[in-house]
């Protein structure tokens, strides 16, 4: 039996195409001391792993030319030389674009092998990074009372659809910012939010109408043309979750940025976030997250595509905003 492993060929100028990637068949990896040999069941494509394809300054080092394409997985423990997991267990962990894997136990998250009530590829979305990202986005950066009038980018993706409901829990009016009748439809009927807005039409009039009074929190998933319509709109003393800017990944140079003036005439408070970097709020959210679903009080969409060699298209879909939900590789 061989590892098939999906590896970085080429950095991309702009738009990332099948040509930058390349499949390899590789010899099985043998677990050492400590470690046990994982077999993935689901692979996470997500937003940041455009950045790890750059060789440029970020806040984690990019993809190697010839590496493996880094990403989350959820796996099925094979073989352990390790006294905290045995065959069978289920685990989450970085563990790339490939089949299987051999991982030092230290560095694995054990899942319920029954998935908790949730299905294992959950743990990738839900109630993994995209989740937990969400939860530290609202709770400690937008803060939110109620009342508060609340906008988010991407309102029907992985971070953007969490982060609206947990507004909700906090009493907002939360409203949605999305691509599309389909994704508005289901942002507002499924999700809960109090309205979305297409941003393929006229944006600006569009949040006029629905925040007349002005924004108090602003969870920022686009960047681009929706985060230049948003700011003159926040109110005084509004706060600014910063997530990403996936409108601009593919562009190359960078667009000129919006006036951020508006900053110190609205007294904003605007912070750039990495949830990496808040490893206490991953057991409470996993915890208050799954509490919430097995109530059904939370929602969630997964995107599932079969394959391993269906990946870097999937990926390339990402980016343009071809997914509905949470995107996941079966393996």
């Amino acid at each position: 039996m061989s590892n098939p492993q999906i590896l970085l060929k080429a950095r991309p100028k702009d738009r990332p195409g099948p040509e930058h990637f390349e499949r390899v068949e590789t010899a099985m990896p043998v677990p050492g001391r400590g470690e046990v040999l994982l077999r993935h069941r689901f692979l996470s494509l997500d937003p940041y792993m455009r950045g790890r394809m750059d060789d440029t300054a970020s806040y984690a080092a990019p993809v190697p030319l010839g590496g493996v394409m880094e990403g989350e997985c959820v796996a099925e423990v094979l073989e352990s030389h390790h006294d905290g997991f045995a065959p069978g267990d289920w685990v989450r962990g970085a563990r790339g674009w490939q089949g299987f894997s051999a991982a030092h136990g230290s560095s694995l998250v054990k899942l319920p092998k029954d998935g908790g009530g949730v299905p294992h590829s959950a743990y990738l979305g839900v109630l993994g990074m995209p989740g937990t990202t969400a939860w530290v986005g609202v709770t400690e950066i937008g803060r939110p009372k109620p009342g508060d009038v609340f906008v988010v980018s991407a309102a029907s993706g992985a971070v953007g659809g969490v982060a609206g409901q947990i507004a909700k829990k906090y009493g907002c009016r939360v409203i949605g910012i999305a691509g599309g009748a389909e994704k508005c439809r289901y942002v507002k009927e499924e999700l809960g939010f109090d309205d979305c807005l297409d941003h393929r039409g006229d944006l600006a009039r569009a949040l006029d109408a629905a925040c007349p009074e002005g924004i108090d929190v602003y969870f920022e998933n686009v960047g681009g043309a929706v985060q230049e319509a948003v700011l003159p709109r926040m109110r005084a003393f509004g706060r600014i979750a910063f997530c990403g800017t996936v409108a601009t990944y593919n562009t190359r140079p960078l667009p000129p940025g919006p006036n951020l003036s508006v900053l110190v005439r609205r007294k904003l408070m605007l912070q750039g976030f990495i949830v990496s970097d808040h490893p206490n709020a991953w057991p409470v959210w996993r915890e208050r997250g799954a509490a919430w679903l097995r109530d059904g009080a939370l929602k969630f969409r997964e995107h599932v595509v079969d394959g391993l060699d269906q990946a870097p298209e999937a990926f390339i879909g990402l980016l343009e905003g071809r997914n509905f939900g949470k995107l996941i590789i079966r393996l």
